[in-house]
């Protein structure tokens, strides 16, 4: 199927993104006759009597494929005209009958009703156009993508490197040292757009993709229009989308990764990493997730070298699905410790994310002051870091000027006056954030 162009990103440094065109054939489409056929009886037995613009509108398909399955449902006494406008796009279906009760079985064995699938094939191609490993990350699009936040400039030059690399990451540091806010903004560095299809059918079941939580619109969807000439419009099964990021903590399982089935409506959700494809996808707090990292390292041995995964559906089929995304492990441990020689082997860069210097850190107090509208005050700051930091050994981690300053806030607030930095405020904070011999 041929191509539309959307756009490159603002600064050039990644490649351009297409759309499908809109197939004008049901054979284009990649899907099923049948397939096509039960997805409208169930449409129209759930919405009721619908015109063909609207029908085209909702199932994401021209109408001229619309046509000709609606003809065959005729010819079987499963639809029929309820009136007839000016214009095919105006001609309004319904179901008769028969296509009431056959759309219930239809229903019964899935309930998906939504836009159009693309077919897995459609999908693979389109991942590898668009893959995050065409992407460019330079020291340019780094530093502006990260704006104000302070890190040191040899993490920075080693993300960026690491992105470009195409291989899993491993981020590590303390807790509080910025590393999943470093993570989360890595997918987010370029404005370009790709292709997210609202679903896939992989041996006529449907696998839902779009999903809003993790893909972003870019821009207006395509709209499919029964009165436009086909060449002039886009595939609207495919959504525009900023490249996705994912991320998954805790709740983490190797189940997760599967293939989600609901048994209520018969179809299934993509696992998170599928959903990320073209993106990144981020598994924060690696270690602290019921499964083992050494189980959850396995998991990723196949997909990591061979960008490609296998998923098996309900059925018992199995299929091999693109694996075109940058997984980034995030965790308070050393990496040596969640995982065998033979798996960080795997991983690009290790990248070790640590306490900021005393002239980061009075940055990022400064830059909390006025956010909070706390009049920075450099004796405070002073007696902060000598009289606790220092003296107790506690290490200058980036998330503590805020934590702290906050509480100094909280007491203004309770108390109804402005917030100042003083002595005492800084004694308060330190008390409440941290327990004693803490």
């Amino acid at each position: 199927m041929t191509t539309m162009n959307l756009a490159a990103s603002g600064d050039g440094t990644s490649t351009p993104s297409t759309l499908p065109q809109s197939p004008r054939t049901v054979e284009e489409t990649g899907l099923d006759f049948l397939f096509l056929t039960e997805l409208l009886c169930k449409v129209l037995f759930l919405r009721g009597r619908m015109s063909l613009a609207d029908l085209s509108s909702h199932v994401k398909l021209h109408a001229v494929v619309l046509e000709s399955l609606l003809d065959f449902m005729r010819a079987e006494h499963l639809c029929e005209l309820s009136s007839r406008g000016d214009t095919s796009a105006s001609t309004f279906f319904q179901l008769t009958d028969t296509g009431r009760a056959r759309a219930s079985d239809f229903l019964n064995r899935c309930q998906y009703a939504g836009p159009a699938p693309v077919s897995l094939d459609a999908y693979a191609a389109q991942i590898l156009r668009q893959s995050i490993r065409d992407v460019r990350y330079t020291r340019t699009v780094m530093e502006a993508g990260y704006g104000d936040f302070v890190m040191h400039d040899k993490v920075r030059d080693q993300l960026g490197a690491a992105m470009n690399s195409g291989r899993a990451i491993m981020i590590y540091g303390p807790a509080g040292s910025g590393k999943t806010y470093i993570a989360e903004n890595l997918a987010r560095l370029l404005s370009d757009y790709i292709a997210i299809p609202y679903a896939i059918a992989v041996d006529n079941e449907v696998i839902q993709v779009y999903d809003p939580h993790v893909h972003q619109l870019k821009m207006q969807k395509a709209v499919v229009n029964a009165n436009l000439d086909r060449k002039s419009v886009s595939d609207a099964r495919w959504l525009p989308c900023l490249r996705p990021i994912a991320i998954s903590g805790g709740e983490l399982t190797l189940d997760t990764l599967d293939l989600d089935f609901d048994d209520s409506t018969r179809y299934y959700q993509a696992p998170p990493h599928v959903k990320a494809n073209n993106g990144v996808f981020v598994i924060d707090d690696l270690g602290r997730q019921l499964v083992s990292p050494q189980d959850l390292m396995n998991r990723w041995i196949v997909p990591l070298d061979r960008r490609r995964d296998y998923l098996t559906l309900h059925t018992g089929y199995k299929f091999q699905i693109p694996f075109d995304v940058i997984v980034v492990f995030s965790s308070n441990q050393d990496p040596k410790e969640l995982a065998d020689e033979a798996f960080l082997r795997r991983l690009g860069y290790k990248i070790e994310i640590g306490p900021l210097n005393e002239q980061q850190y009075r940055q990022v107090f400064r830059q909390v002051c006025s956010e909070l509208a706390i009049p920075f005050s450099d004796s405070a700051l002073h007696y902060l870091l000598h009289e606790y930091h220092y003296k107790e050994g506690r290490a200058l981690l980036a998330c503590y000027p805020r934590d702290l300053l906050g509480q100094v806030r909280d007491l203004a607030l309770y108390e109804g006056r402005l917030p100042s930095l003083t002595a005492d405020a800084m004694d308060w904070a330190w008390g409440n954030y941290f327990m004693p011999n803490g």
